[in-house]
């Protein structure tokens, strides 16, 4: 079986996100395999780090055709499409992504 978990999702807007008050939950953004459903992520995020998920919410990106110029003309070429998971932990639950660093 492959990896579910590909990545966190670092970005500004995911960040404001997992750093709500203390009285909200927390929501929390990463790249999954584009074949993992709700449950095998919920499993992986709780295995991982240690948390206990509240609720998962999943969309694809789809596939973007991509071109630039370049000394020899256009390049073309396509974005592949992916999995997005968003995960709501449980009321005073967090995820330390730099606590290692």
């Amino acid at each position: 079986m492959a990896t579910i978990l590909i990545k966190p999702i670092v970005t500004e807007k995911s960040t404001r996100k997992a750093e709500v008050a203390d009285t909200k939950k927390k929501i929390y953004a990463f790249r999954v395999a584009r074949t993992a459903n709700k449950i095998e992520i919920k499993k992986a995020i709780e295995s991982t780090y240690s948390v206990k998920v509240d609720a998962i919410n999943t969309s694809v990106t789809p596939a973007k055709a991509k071109s630039r110029y370049t000394k020899r003309g256009l390049a073309s070429g396509v974005k592949p499409a992916y999995k997005k998971a968003y995960v709501t932990l449980l009321k005073g639950e967090t995820i330390d992504f730099y606590g290692n660093v």
